[in-house]
């Protein structure tokens, strides 16, 4: 009698263990399809996912929504599983990894902003690069000197295309500055003095403790310093992959929605190029427009910010693959593109190539 009364409070326990751990289990893919819901994922993709947590050993399923972490582990068993099974070219495949990888974005994004964001010009680091509007004469290029709890020190403000230096005390200024995995900023403020601070011509600013935000950023993106092609962009397939050399240049950062990269010589915005470099042994070509540039008279040198059109699905997962950190360490010697990063990073400065010279004389130099 004793044992059959063990026997069955041993029974109950193993029910109550068992129901308890299915209630639990339950309860985790309920939220998981409700959080799935809020952050837009269809039925369809959910389910797809679904799958994918059981074999990514993911123990919360929800958390994916809510930890950049947890969904960047679901995204690498995506890739590994498309490695393995060779399926990655497939449009469906890409579309999906394309939706994981937007989602991953947004949280990225929000959270650098929160992290990243500023209130006041008292939080401007020395050395940002700043934008000088001074209304009906133009734009100048400064820099912050010195920054201090009473007023901002900014580099005198230069502007080659004006000749006459405008005096600037008593002046009434705009301030726009872009602010590296942040965003873009303007405040208004008024000079106060012209001074010499740190030994540098300048110019001493009030603060202002009510900045706006511009303009948000649309995408992650990574240091990234590699050696590259850049070509002038013809009428006809700007995307198509070139195999002739083109003039040499180092990228300094890579996102989805463009890059950053320096050359010798000097660029005018609104010049349509396009870059050319190896990913992971694939050949990457980023079509796009010059949208800023940062010359360095004394070397000849200028950092080219360019935005890239629209780029096929699967170019552009494999770009976010390299700013998730979820590609192995790429090789590219065997590409018949290949250019040496000692070579493009020791451009001789005697010898300059300004990129925007006329495309005869480009490609002249480009297949020379």
């Amino acid at each position: 009698m004793t044992v059959f009364i063990f026997i069955i409070i041993f029974i109950l326990i193993l029910c109550i263990f068992f129901f308890t751990r299915k209630k639990e289990n339950s309860v985790n893919w309920l939220q998981f399809f409700s959080k799935g819901k809020e952050a837009g994922f269809s039925v369809r993709e959910l389910e797809q996912l679904r799958r994918l947590i059981l074999n990514s050993g993911i123990e919360d399923p929800a958390s994916m929504f809510t930890s950049q972490k947890q969904l960047e582990k679901c995204i690498r068993s995506v890739i590994y599983a498309l490695r393995i099974s060779g399926e990655s070219e497939e449009p469906g495949v890409q579309d999906f990894l394309s939706r994981l990888f937007d989602f991953c974005k947004e949280m990225g994004v929000r959270n650098s902003e929160k992290n990243a964001s500023i209130s006041t010009s008292r939080q401007i680091s020395e050395g940002q690069t700043l934008r000088v509007l001074l209304q009906g004469i133009g734009i100048f290029k400064s820099e912050v000197v010195k920054n201090t709890g009473n007023s901002i020190a900014i580099s005198r403000p230069i502007n080659p295309k004006i000749s006459a230096s405008p005096q600037w005390q008593g002046q009434k200024i705009s301030i726009y500055f872009w602010r590296e995995d942040d965003a873009g900023y303007v405040f208004d403020t008024e000079v106060i003095d012209e001074v010499f601070s740190k030994g540098i011509s300048s110019l001493k600013v009030d603060h202002n403790d009510s900045l706006f935000r511009t303009q948000r950023r649309k995408s992650m993106r990574i240091k990234f310093h590699k050696p590259a092609y850049v070509y002038l962009t013809g009428d006809t397939d700007p995307g198509r992959i070139e195999r002739a050399p083109g003039l040499k240049c180092m990228l300094d950062d890579i996102s989805d929605t463009g890059c950053a990269f320096r050359v010798k010589g000097h660029a005018e915005i609104g010049l349509r190029l396009k870059v050319q470099f190896a990913l992971d042994r694939v050949p990457i070509c980023m079509p796009g427009t010059v949208r800023s540039v940062d010359y360095h008279q004394m070397n000849n040198i200028s950092l080219i910010h360019m935005e890239s059109d629209l780029l096929p699905i699967s170019t552009k997962n494999h770009i976010l693959c390299e700013v998730f950190d979820l590609l192995p360490d790429d090789d590219d010697d065997e590409l018949p593109f290949r250019v040496l990063e000692e070579e493009a990073d020791n451009m001789s400065p005697s010898n300059p190539i300004d990129i925007n010279m006329p495309r005869g004389k480009f490609n002249e130099v480009m297949n020379g």
